[in-house]
């Protein structure tokens, strides 16, 4: 039925309530007023039928009473004007929500990560949005000698400038040379993508590094982005890993260091973004300190069921509501 159908349908139904007094009429006037608004009549358009119906079956009403209805006749023009316009809105906000969902479709599918099945390391991720868009993005690649680089990052910013951003560097990514330079020269090219492409007021972080199984070395650079943690298993002790180099796109001449550190079996990599270390617990940032604390609760686990426990703790503690994007990586040797 179109819009004037069911005004119609409302002014028999009235006719038979008003002759009849049925309850069965008033629960068929229930689900009439549901469909009514999926044809769009207005509250204006059911009292304008409403006095129609009214004046036909009982002739002239009392003044008073013709008075009030006329005013609620005006009343109600007003509203069906901003009710039209609700109706307008809420249907563009679902069919935006619908091509959110489908470009959150898109960007999972493009920028999830696969996790290498590696002899010489286990690896665990856990890597979940604040938001349907995510500003995070992480990559393994394995390259030649059966090195294995690793790639997390950070965009400042959410929705989707983030996350065309994100998929931005991803194709960077992969369309680095298979013969790859180190982490320095991996985020100098990076860099030189995201200055020409980038919008001034947005930024991305990043951490790259290089682990050489032959060798037992991991060698690494940063772009600004949040430290990770390193775990010494001789002396069990979390040391920041910590390396200096300004964010992706600020200047297309910037250069890198690269950092080496010695691998021994039982040390483990731990690689994040701040939404890790500012998970919100009591109105206040967890810290370094109590991650590491959290971190050692569940160490002895398989990697990623390290990863996946410290995601729960925090979202737990943050009474399950993210306030930002979390991406957790563990490297065990």
């Amino acid at each position: 039925m179109d819009h004037n159908e069911r005004l119609i349908m409302y002014k028999i139904m009235l006719t038979h309530y008003i002759a009849q007094r049925k309850e069965t009429v008033l629960q068929r006037g229930q689900k009439l007023s549901r469909k009514m608004m999926e044809n769009g009549v207005t509250p204006d358009d059911v009292i304008g039928a409403h006095i129609d119906v009214v004046s036909r079956m009982i002739g002239p009403v009392d003044e008073r009473i013709a008075a009030s209805l006329e005013f609620l006749m005006e009343v109600m023009a007003g509203y069906g004007a901003d009710y039209r316009e609700y109706q307008s809105l809420k249907n563009r906000q679902k069919q935006l929500d619908t091509e959110i969902d489908i470009a959150a479709d898109v960007q999972r599918a493009l920028l999830e990560g696969t996790v290498p099945d590696c002899s010489f390391a286990d690896i665990g991720v856990f890597s979940e949005p604040a938001k349907k868009m995510s500003g995070d993005y992480y990559q393994f690649v394995q390259g030649e000698n059966g090195v294995l680089g690793v790639a997390v990052a950070d965009i400042v910013g959410k929705g989707i400038p983030a996350a065309m951003c994100m998929s931005m560097i991803k194709y960077a990514m992969d369309s680095l040379p298979e013969n790859r330079q180190g982490p320095p020269g991996v985020l100098a090219s990076l860099n030189r993508v995201v200055e020409r492409n980038v919008d001034p007021s947005m930024f991305i972080t990043m951490f790259y590094g290089v682990y050489d199984p032959v060798g037992r070395t991991f060698s690494f650079s940063s772009a600004g982005h949040e430290p990770g943690f390193y775990y010494t298993s001789a002396c069990d002790r979390f040391d920041d890993l910590e390396a200096r180099g300004p964010a992706l796109g600020f200047s297309p001449k910037t250069g890198y260091t690269e950092y080496t550190k010695p691998v021994a079996a039982g040390d483990m990599i731990i690689l994040l973004t701040d939404g890790v270390t500012e998970s919100r617990i009591d109105n206040e940032f967890i810290g370094r300190k109590r991650l590491i604390a959290l971190i050692r609760r569940y160490m002895n686990l398989p990697a990623q069921e390290l990863a996946e426990k410290v995601f729960y703790e925090l979202e737990k503690m943050q009474d399950f509501e993210l306030h930002d994007d979390f991406t957790f990586i563990a490297v065990k040797f």
